[in-house]
């Protein structure tokens, strides 16, 4: 608890963390959720992906991320990118606050960065806006989704068998299903058909009823889109 304290006061000197975000990210929902475990509040600054060519190639974001990508987060004087480095420097600067998003295992946190990259890697790369918009007039949005998400569900549902409990690994919640539940409100999104998935739609169904990860939701966000709006169609 000493620790705990010390990093509050430490906290409370410091200027509060910036996210560049956009509602419907899914690297950037991975680490809004991350916040909201770690009890970590932030300031939000939306970055509009849909505009032509989408705000993250402005001069002014560059300079934040010059791989022009979200999220981004600025924290203890640092510009961080890529969502699960993000993940695991939240728990390595401030493991004893909030919930812990790595078990202390070292097998099971091998487990978990395991089913992690098998989705920030394996599956949610084929569906980023950036590939989206290259392909050709003549293939279906959701029929390409369909397919990536089915091929990378497949071997998901497979491992999840072996080492599921409440959550994705046993019963202690982390940043593998902080990866599982964006990836399922795409595979909805895509109206990819999840009952040949049913141990990863309990899950993620589970986990959407916590409050961490309903006030982090797209739908929930300040520049989320009114629904029907042609944005959010997208």
């Amino acid at each position: 608890m000493i620790f705990y304290h010390v990093l509050v006061c430490f906290e409370s000197g410091m200027s509060k963390p910036i996210l560049y975000s956009c509602y419907r990210s899914s690297a950037s929902y991975r680490v809004r959720i991350a916040l909201a475990l770690k009890g970590i509040d932030y300031e939000y600054r939306p970055i509009n992906m849909f505009a032509e060519p989408g705000e993250q190639f402005s001069e002014e974001f560059r300079k934040v991320n010059p791989k022009c990508e979200l999220p981004a987060l600025q924290i203890d004087g640092l510009t961080l990118t890529q969502s699960l480095p993000i993940i695991e420097y939240l728990e390595e600067t401030r493991g004893q606050v909030g919930r812990p998003l790595l078990p202390k295992d070292p097998a099971k946190r091998a487990v978990v960065r395991k089913l992690s990259e098998m989705i920030n890697s394996g599956i949610q790369p084929m569906q980023n806006l950036s590939v989206m918009r290259y392909l050709p007039p003549d293939v279906s949005r959701d029929q390409w989704a369909q397919h990536w998400i089915n091929r990378g569900f497949q071997a998901l549902e497979d491992e999840l068998a072996k080492v599921a409990g409440k959550f994705c690994v046993a019963d202690e919640l982390s940043m593998a299903d902080i990866c599982l539940v964006p990836q399922v409100v795409n595979a909805h999104r895509f109206h990819v058909d999840m009952s040949p998935y049913p141990l990863i739609e309990r899950i993620s169904s589970s986990l959407r009823e916590l409050d961490e990860f309903r006030r982090t939701a797209p739908e929930v966000q300040p520049d989320a889109p009114q629904r029907g709006s042609r944005t959010q169609n997208l």
